[in-house]
């Protein structure tokens, strides 16, 4: 007699995907079915078009059940179902915020409810503590799948109703220690008895040196690279200004930063270009807008030196792309940027928003070939063996089936 073994089938469920910083996202779920899951890819709603760069994103959209539409239909519909003593205490709690959330949130709880019975998913894991979380959790309380939440970031930036959120979870993952022992300080009595840590990862066998790492050359631009969203939070005024002083000292050099804001666009997008101006760096910074991660790979391999500039910054991604590449890279003392990269051994960190610290470390490193070089090796080091992105799909698979 042959046995059939039915797929193990796995709910994700990431707000706005595919969005321009999504790549992680894409990884986790090919590792995932790298290891036989069947993931059902669930989202709130698209993104903004200006967000929607990556080569795999129509693929990503096709296979994407959106959550998200009006559906006057569903929200009533669920009514007789919804955990009325909970909700009505998190909104006497926290009040308007909440209640702007709650009737967006109903129908798209139903509709997930509806959409894993009909196709067999038990367990949603959410990448978000947001309203995506919140979906989740209402769904769960009306008899929908069991789901799970992963923080990426500081708790104030998910919104309320978070003690909703985590009470019911089955587990939560954390990508920090930092950020685990805020949460662990902040809400104890809300937590789920697993907290896991994981961080974030990057798939190391594409994001891959070009070669042996070039610092460099007499004569030669340093070429300089960023990466992330066009939004004050990550510095790239601040990393500006460190260009201005260079080009003030007499150091050529240029800067291309990939990235968008969250408009798509029409946002912060021009305020950094007025900034451009207003220095006089048109000839030496680009603002590349939201690029394929092939082409991020390219200039990640082509920089002399990657520069995040963040002011919050709760691990790096892009960091650890950096590094994966063999870019000699420099990062802020930010976050849990610590718990990623050891000054001096993986990376350089320099103090947040400090023009003039980051001009130093990058006229140090364009300044000792050697360093340069040694940072290069180690950063790659440090990423391979702690930082792959099928870590967290082996994370998922033990915690939502013990094995």
């Amino acid at each position: 007699m042959t046995i059939v073994q039915t797929p193990r089938k796995l709910g994700y469920l990431v707000p706005q995907f595919p969005g321009q910083t999504h790549i992680f996202f894409w990884r986790e779920i090919t590792e995932l079915e790298k290891r036989g899951i069947d993931v059902d890819i669930l989202s709130t709603r698209p993104p903004p078009p200006g967000l929607v760069a990556h080569e795999w994103s129509d693929a990503a959209v096709a296979r994407t059940t959106y959550l998200g539409k009006a559906d006057i239909a569903a929200g009533l519909s669920a009514l007789p179902k919804l955990p009325y003593g909970e909700l009505l205490g998190e909104i006497r709690h926290h009040g308007g915020g909440l209640l702007k959330d709650i009737p967006l949130a109903i129908p798209a709880a139903k509709r997930l409810l509806n959409h894993a019975k009909s196709h067999g998913i038990t367990h949603v894991h959410v990448h978000s503590c947001g309203r995506a979380a919140l979906v989740a959790a209402i769904a769960a309380r009306m008899g929908g799948p069991s789901y799970s939440v992963t923080l990426h970031g500081p708790l104030s930036d998910y919104g309320t109703a978070q003690g909703f959120k985590w009470r019911g979870a089955a587990f939560a993952s954390i990508i920090t220690e930092k950020l685990k022992t805020e949460m662990l300080a902040d809400m104890p009595e809300d937590l789920p008895k697993r907290l896991l840590i994981q961080p974030m990862g990057v798939d190391t066998d594409v994001l891959v040196p070009a070669g042996p790492y070039q610092p460099v050359q007499d004569g030669e631009a340093l070429r300089l690279f960023s990466c992330g969203r066009l939004n004050v939070v990550k510095g790239h005024q601040d990393l500006m200004l460190a260009v201005r002083q260079l080009l003030d000292q007499g150091r050529a050099v240029t800067l291309e930063i990939a990235g968008e804001d969250d408009a798509g666009g029409s946002g912060y997008r021009h305020e950094l270009q007025a900034r451009i101006a207003e220095l006089g760096l048109e000839d030496n910074v680009t603002l590349l807008g939201a690029i394929d991660a092939d082409a991020v790979i390219g200039k990640l391999q082509d920089a002399h030196i990657f520069v995040l500039a963040s002011w919050h910054e709760p691990l790096g991604v892009a960091l650890m792309e950096a590094m994966s590449c063999g870019t000699p890279t420099i990062g802020t003392n930010a976050g849990g940027v610590p718990e990623l990269i050891r000054d001096g051994r993986d990376a350089v960190l320099v103090p947040p928003k400090s023009p003039e610290a980051l001009a130093a470390a990058i006229s140090g490193l364009a300044d000792d070939p050697a360093r340069a070089t040694a940072l290069s090796a180690a950063g790659r080091t440090r990423i391979v063996g702690g930082f792959h992105s099928g870590r967290g799909a082996e994370m998922l698979i033990e915690a939502v089936w013990g094995a």
